[in-house]
């Protein structure tokens, strides 16, 4: 009994419910079955075959799940292929987390970049956050080096709090920042740590938090390469142009100079 109930526990931590519409098709109920007897709230979504026989995947609170097309098993880490020393679940992870940023306009990000960029990194951040603030000061520098900074809101605290039900203080900041005349000018303010007039207006926090809960975020800042790949947290401006060369080199065919592809 009490190994069931941690099991469970262990679950609805990692792959609790997301808001995002459900997939459909055999392959989800089987998936959807399997996960029910051990987490009831887990809600899979994206559901196919997995790149090994006998298997489906999903994808749970942003991690991908392994169940066995019988609904048997479930599986939970990375897959390898062994021969290819290459991370499967990494791999599927990058198309998913690139095809989400894809749904989002330019218009719903806050963007900072220079004249002509050679790198542009998705950044899921809270105005709040230390290591944020601290990333944000660096703009100058990031954009000297070529890098385009986009940001998406993810309060940290989410969207409403328990038991009020009241918008929390991170979420009314950034819809506040949103709203405000200058919104770049509210922004860099707000991550100064200096008082924001209060606002609301339609605006896209509320979509870009659940979107980043849906493919993994769990903290800000987090920084999402242009190959869906999640190079880090905070990182200065050296270490950040270092890992956006590397994704670029990493994407460029064998035989190309490393040098020039990094540069493209």
């Amino acid at each position: 009994m009490v190994r069931k109930i941690l099991v469970v526990a262990f679950f609805l931590s990692s792959f609790a419910a997301i808001a995002a519409a459900p997939a459909s098709g055999p392959a989800t109920k089987v998936v959807a079955h399997a996960l029910a007897r051990l987490a009831p709230d887990a809600k899979p979504t994206q559901v196919g075959p997995a790149p090994m026989p006998g298997f489906y995947q999903a994808l749970v609170h942003g991690k991908i799940v392994y169940v066995s097309t019988d609904g048997k098993y479930v599986m939970a880490g990375q897959l390898f292929d062994a021969d290819q020393s290459r991370n499967l679940t990494e791999a599927n992870m990058k198309v998913i987390r690139r095809q989400a940023l894809a749904t989002v306009p330019a218009s719903d990000r806050v963007i900072y970049a220079p004249p002509h960029p050679k790198y542009t990194v998705t950044v899921f951040t809270d105005l709040d956050c230390g290591y944020c603030r601290v990333f944000h000061q660096h703009m100058a520098a990031y954009n000297a080096e070529g890098i385009a900074v986009q940001y998406l809101f993810w309060p940290r605290s989410g969207l409403k709090a328990v038991p009020s039900g009241r918008d929390t203080p991170s979420y009314a900041k950034a819809v506040s920042v949103w709203c405000a005349k200058d919104r770049k000018k509210a922004f860099t303010e707000a991550k100064a740590g200096e008082s924001i007039k209060s606002a609301t207006c339609p605006n896209p926090v509320a979509r870009e938090y659940h979107l980043g809960q849906r493919i993994g975020v769990d903290g800000t800042p987090t920084i999402i390469a242009e190959d869906g790949s999640v190079i880090g947290g905070y990182l200065n401006p050296r270490q950040l142009l270092q890992a956006v060369r590397m994704v670029r080199i990493q994407q460029t065919p064998a035989g190309t100079d490393p040098k020039a592809a990094a540069q493209r």
